[in-house]
């Protein structure tokens, strides 16, 4: 449509013709119809991905709860529930107290609900692609719940046929803007879904969470640019993995992230 919008005379007529051309030529590209049957599900996924960040925000201001009072260090994951039972009590004041039982009771509810909304996910995605599903967790990181996540956000990899077009979709990459030779800046930051990118994300920090390999190969990456910079170097590695793992139908091996 750059035709149409460096035009001085702009109406609908003009667009209307510019878009016939375009058609003709092959040069529009098509829109991706999702597919209906799998529209339910990826919109409860969607949900189930905001019902995630409010739930991580309990959680929390429970840790920011006990500073603001000065109280020790809790020094165990709250997002564990037991964890959580009597946190309360180490409270002085009735006020705190009483916060903190609000936000205990919340965090409870919320894990009740989701889990039977994640019961219903997982039952109803599975038939729609099931080898997907069963081969996308080897990608370390990716557990079934962001491995269901993935295989309904990707699911038209036809119409990204190289790597750099699928890490670019899942907004883990920024586009250059360039003039004369000269780079100007960045842009391109909010093409694609933002779920593809929360899952990724995810999955990096998990992944660099709970294997020792991962730890000391972020420490190495992060040594230089800082903590947030390391992970957004490290997340597009994930998206190459998936798209690799589904295209060749294999296992990723962890040695595929962390170099020897």
């Amino acid at each position: 449509m750059t035709a149409i919008h460096g035009g001085k005379a702009k109406h609908d007529q003009s667009a209307a013709h510019q878009i016939a051309v375009f058609l003709r030529g092959g040069r529009l590209p098509q829109a991706s119809v999702y597919p209906a049957e799998m529209r339910a599900n990826r919109d409860r996924f969607r949900r189930r991905c905001h019902r995630v960040h409010k739930r991580a925000e309990l959680v929390a201001h429970l840790q920011n709860t006990n500073r603001q009072y000065h109280l020790p260090e809790i020094g165990q994951k709250l997002a564990s529930k037991a964890n959580r039972e009597g946190g309360e009590d180490h409270c002085p004041e009735p006020s705190g107290r009483k916060t903190i039982a609000v936000e205990v009771s919340l965090i409870a509810h919320d894990d009740q609900l989701r889990g039977a909304v994640e019961l219903s996910m997982t039952r109803s995605a599975k038939p729609h692609e099931v080898q997907p599903c069963a081969r996308v967790p080897s990608v370390p990181g990716i557990g079934q719940r962001l491995a269901l996540v993935i295989v309904d956000e990707m699911q038209a990899l036809a119409r990204v046929p190289r790597v750099p077009d699928v890490v670019s979709s899942c907004r883990l990459v920024q586009c250059a803007k360039e003039s004369g030779g000269k780079r100007v800046g960045t842009a391109g930051k909010k093409s694609g879904p933002v779920p593809r990118r929360w899952a990724f994300a995810e999955a990096a920090v998990l992944c660099l969470r709970h294997k020792q390999p991962g730890k000391a190969y972020f420490t190495t990456v992060a040594h230089k640019p800082g903590t947030a910079t390391a992970l957004t170097v490290l997340a597009p590695k994930w998206g190459r993995a998936v798209y690799d793992q589904r295209t060749r139908e294999h296992a990723v091996a962890l040695n595929r992230f962390v170099p020897a």
